[in-house]
């Protein structure tokens, strides 16, 4: 897996030096929300504040989009990931994709 300090959502990697651009790569999750989770979120939401219940779900979401688009870069042959973004659309009501994307890139050690 390529650590994470070594995916940035900067166009360089600080003290590493780019010598191969592989690809755009992704990683893409299309995620529902569940009954028990809507009416739980509903319930949290009658009392104000953070829905825990939906930030734990987008956060997972997001973790495992960023892991996809991670796996695509090493199996593409890159050993970092620059200019990283997440997008989200709602595909239909309840139902979203979030998209983890970014230039897959072979780094160095900058020896300057």
């Amino acid at each position: 897996m390529i650590p994470d300090n070594f995916i940035t959502s900067a166009n360089e990697l600080p003290g590493y030096r780019i010598t191969r651009n592989v690809g755009i790569v992704r990683g893409i999750v299309v995620r529902s929300r569940s009954i028990v989770g809507t009416i739980g979120a509903g319930l949290q939401s009658l009392f104000g504040g953070n829905i825990t219940l939906w930030s734990e779900l987008c956060e997972m979401t997001r973790r495992e989009a960023y892991e996809l688009m991670a796996q695509h870069a090493m199996a593409a042959g890159g050993n970092a990931v620059v200019a990283m973004r997440y997008d989200t659309t709602e595909i239909a009501q309840g139902v979203a994709e979030v998209l983890a994307y970014g230039t897959a890139v072979v780094v160095e050690v900058n020896r300057a």
